[in-house]
C-alpha cells in the first residue's frame, strides 16, 4: 500500500490511497471501499486516541457514498488534529477529511440533474 499507492497530505492528514487491482475487484462481490485509520501513540493518551478515530471513521462513514467504489485507504493522523477536534468538532474534521479526499481525486463528482 505505502509503496505501490498516492498519498496526499494536508495539516492534519494524510491519505495514503490504493485503487485494487481489476483481478481482485471481479472476486470481491462489493464495491465498497475499504479503509483503515491510523493515530500513533504521539498524539496522546489511548482515550485521546480513541477519539480520533471514533470521530475520523464518522466523518468518513457520513462521506462514504461519495467515494470511489474499489480503493483502498489508509488515513493517518498528525497532531494538531487534536484542535480541530475540540475547536471545530466534528464537522471541522469533517472539512479536513473531505479536502484529503478531494486532492486524492477520490471523490465521485455529483452531476447536477436538470
Amino acid at each position: 500500500m505505502y509503496r505501490e499507492g498516492r498519498s496526499v497530505a494536508n495539516k492534519y492528514l494524510v491519505l495514503y490511497h490504493f485503487p485494487r487491482p481489476e483481478a481482485v475487484r471481479n472476486a470481491e462481490e462489493t464495491e465498497d471501499s475499504r479503509v483503515g485509520f491510523s493515530v500513533s501513540k504521539r498524539l496522546g493518551s489511548a482515550v485521546v486516541r480513541n477519539r480520533v478515530k471514533r470521530a475520523l471513521r464518522e466523518a468518513f462513514r457520513l462521506h462514504e457514498g461519495r467515494v470511489r467504489g474499489h480503493t483502498d485507504m489508509v488515513f493517518i493522523a498528525r497532531q494538531p488534529i487534536l484542535e480541530v477536534l475540540d475547536e471545530g468538532g466534528l464537522r471541522a474534521l469533517e472539512d479536513e477529511l473531505l479536502e484529503v479526499l478531494e486532492k486524492a481525486s477520490v471523490l465521485v463528482i455529483e452531476e447536477e440533474s436538470t
